[in-house]
């Protein structure tokens, strides 16, 4: 059975990545699975363990990253850790089916530099700003504070997208999800 193929996306909170993947997934040619990360942050309103993440205290997550059970993992705010488990990517790829992570932008690159050609890379940019700051807002999930936390880590994070492979503004949903499904086709089909 061939291995399957590693797909990252990567973008800033609130540019669309989820939704994204969540249509592209419904393509079973595909054979894609979604990589559920882990955090040490607590769930919010209807999440679930080993659905949304996988959710570790931060003891259980610094084992982790002690014991190198984690691809990749970054501190994305103040004692906030994610990161995508060993295990989770045996579990998908061993099976022939194919990752995809939904994963913060240094850890997109840590895990560029050790899958190379096993691994393709995509960043989702939002069409401003602006529109990334509206799109918070809309959610209603977070309070004004965490939301201009988010902002200004998107304009940091924004610098990342030249060292993927591939880079697609989401300004009209079903265009992006059109670009993304192509990309990933292409990829795969190798």
């Amino acid at each position: 059975m061939k291995r399957g193929h590693l797909i990252i996306v990567s973008a800033p909170s609130g540019s669309g990545k989820s939704t994204i993947i969540n249509e592209i997934i419904k393509d079973e040619s595909l054979r894609l699975q979604f990589s559920i990360s882990a955090t040490n942050r607590p769930p919010r309103r209807g999440e679930a363990d080993g659905v949304n993440y996988y959710f570790l205290s931060t003891e259980q997550f610094k084992a982790a990253i002690e014991n190198d059970e984690l691809i990749e993992y970054e501190e994305v705010y103040p004692g906030r850790y994610y990161g995508t488990l060993r295990k989770e990517i045996e579990r998908i790829c061993g099976n022939g089916n194919n990752a995809i992570l939904d994963i913060d932008v240094k850890g997109a690159v840590n895990v560029m530099k050790q899958f190379g050609a096993d691994a393709t890379s995509i960043f989702i940019k939002p069409p401003s700003i602006d529109a990334l700051r509206h799109r918070l807002l809309s959610r209603g999930t977070e309070e004004v504070e965490a939301i201009n936390q988010r902002v200004s880590k998107a304009e940091y994070e924004l610098s990342f997208a030249d060292r993927f492979a591939h880079v697609v503004v989401n300004d009209v949903l079903r265009t992006a999800i059109d670009e993304v499904h192509a990309i990933i086709k292409e990829c795969i089909e190798k």
